[in-house]
């Protein structure tokens, strides 16, 4: 099952690479605030990788806020790499199989919008502080457990099963590093708007971020389901909230 989730993944980013940037606001503006988290401690120069870069939002804002230090692309999508600048420093890698041997041991492991992707992203992030220089960093942001509650809702209502993806609890990523190593730990709770929930739920889809473990919805259930997603304001709009932690952990 899981060799065939990953393929499915794989597949999924790699078709939406060439329009990835035109749908991922939130992912953009996620990647964003992370940057500037990080710019606000003494990360040291040397050896700074994206996992699983995508398109490179993170990579990107990290080095306009870092002028003096390039940030390394990973990821496993071929498409995804080929959107980076020919000058960029890429990496085609699956970090389903751990991280690649790098000659010297990273300062920053920075990624957005990744972990949940991984078949064991509580394993992985220990791999990952453990694989870190003394003094390194992780820099984390994901969405966790109790986003898509007005999805949740009408699923519920709709007496059908939520395709969304589970995602990790807020306690199982905190868990698996030393708890005097977690520097800032915070949950923002994004609220995206708009006339109908399709249009909330498409720019999923134009990203590459429509793969679910659970069996997929028929058309007419799905339209039954979104006939029952909770009208969250006077303008008869409805929403879809994301919880997002942001996680930095210093070796």
């Amino acid at each position: 099952m899981q060799k065939t989730w990953s393929s499915q993944v794989n597949k999924n980013f790699n078709e939406a690479a060439l329009n990835y940037n035109k749908s991922a606001s939130i992912q953009k503006s996620t990647a964003l605030k992370l940057a500037k988290i990080c710019s606000h401690h003494s990360i040291k120069h040397g050896l700074w990788v994206d996992l699983g870069s995508g398109t490179g939002l993170l990579a990107k804002s990290l080095e306009d806020l870092h002028p003096n230090q390039y940030v390394v692309r990973l990821d496993n999508s071929k498409k995804m790499i080929e959107q980076h600048s020919a000058k960029s420093v890429k990496q085609l890698w699956d970090l389903n199989n751990g991280l690649p041997m790098w000659p010297t041991k990273p300062n920053l492991l920075a990624s957005s919008f990744v972990l949940h992707w991984l078949n064991d992203p509580q394993k992985q992030l220990n791999e990952w502080f453990n694989s870190l220089s003394i003094d390194g960093w992780i820099a984390l942001a994901i969405p966790i457990k109790g986003s898509f509650p007005e999805w949740y809702e009408a699923a519920e209502k709709a007496d059908l099963i939520c395709t969304a993806l589970d995602l990790p609890s807020y306690d199982s990523l905190t868990r698996v590093v030393p708890q005097q190593s977690i520097l800032y730990n915070k949950i923002e709770v994004i609220k995206q708007t708009a006339k109908k929930a399709t249009s909330l739920l498409k720019p999923m889809i134009n990203v590459g971020a429509q793969s679910s473990k659970k069996e997929q919805l028929s058309i007419s259930d799905w339209r039954h389901l979104l006939s029952f997603w909770p009208i969250s304001n006077n303008d008869r709009q409805v929403s879809l909230s994301w919880s997002i932690q942001f996680l930095l952990i210093k070796r």
